[in-house]
């Protein structure tokens, strides 16, 4: 599975985006391949990682059959097995 990520630009974040990623990317490594989101470049899923319940990370111009957004740390869980899921 190919997945593009976007990430918000960070101006209210409430957790560690980054760190998250990480884990979500670590407990997927196999699975699921991560790439930061590119226009024009199709995907499976697109990751939306915002920093507060706003998400309002852009995602419209990026190709994908789905788009799931995560804003809280304790969104991770469930974001690993609904990718899991899909595999």
């Amino acid at each position: 599975m190919k997945c593009g990520v976007r990430f918000c630009g960070g101006c209210n974040p409430r957790f560690d985006r980054g760190a998250v990623y990480e884990r979500i990317k670590n407990k997927l490594a196999g699975k699921v391949e991560f790439f930061i989101a590119e226009e024009g470049v199709p995907y499976d899923v697109i990751l939306v990682i915002g920093g507060c319940t706003n998400c309002c990370a852009s995602y419209l111009q990026f190709e994908a059959d789905g788009v799931i957004k995560i804003w809280d740390e304790e969104h991770e869980d469930d974001m690993v097995e609904f990718l899991l899921n899909k595999c």
